[in-house]
Parts: structure tokens; sequence; C-alpha cells
């Protein structure tokens, strides 16, 4: 893992690394990128490279770990609406993603990007998604439950199917009209399971 004491805020440096890698990484995939690029480009010597990061997995698992916190951070603000009911959380949820998916230089979901990379399931990298896959799950499984509990663990995986698949057209189709059918299925999705309650 990256060296970083708890409570202090990141080098200048480990930034520049951090924000070079994110870039590089979802625009060109994480293997065809090396040590060698990202030092130059993000403008620091190898050595200040190994001193924030041991090694080239631990700016990967950095790398997803910001993007991790980035989308929590999306669904947290997305759900904490005042007064805003499960449903129209749900909703609130998809429509953070659509919009993502239509911002400029959209390739993708950055996790599923990864694991494609990484499909040992023993791997780190790996781990990382699953875990971040899992919480993804169960915070739409809970607002499901919301709704209703009756059914709640499949409109949550139904949900996240919707959402894999909107994430992998957005950056082959029209975006918009991606997000328009992705928004359709999510509002269908949210209105049937709703109404077995």
């Amino acid at each position: 893992m990256a060296r970083s004491e708890p409570g202090t805020q990141p080098s200048e440096a480990r930034l520049r690394l951090l924000t070079t890698a994110t870039r590089v990484f979802y625009t060109e995939g994480i293997h065809s990128v090396g040590v060698d690029r990202i030092v130059a480009e993000a403008k620091v010597t190898r050595a200040t490279f190994y001193r924030h990061f041991p090694g080239k997995e631990d700016l990967v698992l950095a790398y997803l770990q910001s993007a991790d916190q980035a989308i929590r951070d999306q669904v947290e603000t997305a759900i904490t609406g005042a007064g805003i009911s499960a449903s129209d959380a749900v909703r609130a949820v998809a429509a953070a993603i659509a919009e993502g998916i239509q911002s400029p230089g959209f390739r993708g979901c950055a996790f599923l990007n990864a694991v494609a990379e990484y499909p040992d399931l023993a791997h780190p990298v790996h781990q990382a998604v699953l875990a971040h896959r899992s919480w993804f799950l169960d915070t739409i499984n809970t607002l499901m439950a919301r709704i209703d509990e009756t059914g709640a663990e499949g409109a949550a995986q139904h949900f996240v199917m919707l959402r894999d698949g909107a994430m992998a057209a957005g950056c082959l189709f029209d975006p918009a009209a991606i997000c328009a059918t992705f928004l359709r299925g999510v509002d269908g999705l949210v209105e049937a399971h709703g109404s077995r309650s």
C-alpha cells in the first residue's frame, strides 16, 4: 500500500503521481503504462515514486481506492437529499451514473476495466474491485429494502446489471441514448419493485 501517515495530507509529489496514474490508467489501461512514463509525466524522480509507492501495484491500488472514494462520495451526495424517498434515492444514484457516462473522456467503469486486466481472483487488484462492487451492491440493496424488503436483493442485482451494461455501452454508442435507456430501465425497476408492497 502507498505510504502515508494517518491524519497527514499527501505530499504534492504523491498527488501528482496519483493524478497522472489515474489519467493514464483510465484512458490507456493499467498494464500498458509503465512506471517510467508515470514518473516522467508526474515530473518526479524514480526515488520519489518509490518513496510513496513501493511498486506499481501499490499505485494501482491507490488509483482504485481514489476511484472508490469518489464513487462513494457521489452516491452519498445522491442519496442524502432532504426528505428523499428510497425510490428517489435509487433514481438519484442512477442519474449520477448517467451524468458520469455522458461526461467528456468517459471510457467505461474503472473497476470493470481494471478487473479485465487482473483476472486472478487472489490478486489484490481483483480483490479491490470485488470489495468496491460488494459495497455498491450492498448500498443499492439497502435502498431497495427500504422500498420493499421482499425481493430487494434481486432488484439490487438487476440495478447493478443495468448499470454495468450502461457503463459498457456508454463508451461505445451515443451516451445520451444509452443513459435514457438506462434511466428508463431503472425507473421501471423501481416501479416494479415498489408495486410489490
